[in-house]
């Protein structure tokens, strides 16, 4: 992994530069999620369908209707 972020360090294409050197700051946190069997997934798909009935809901009405379309969502 190392000879790939410094062949991508010195490519000369900007955003591959950036996208490197990112990944070089991270490399521990990047290590760990590819090494660990565990996903987040399920949770990141419980908040996108929260966020997305937010949206649908904005300006429309009062607490209570979004508690119960959420609920009713679940």
């Amino acid at each position: 992994m190392d000879n790939c972020l410094t062949d991508a360090l010195s490519c000369g294409i900007p955003a591959v530069e950036t996208f490197a050197a990112g990944l070089r700051q991270d490399e521990a946190a990047v290590k760990a999620a590819l090494a660990t069997p565990w996903s987040s997934g399920q949770a990141e798909g419980q908040v996108n369908k929260l966020k997305l009935i937010k949206r649908q809901m904005y300006g429309r009405a009062n607490f209570d209707l979004l508690r119960r379309r959420v609920l009713l969502a679940a």
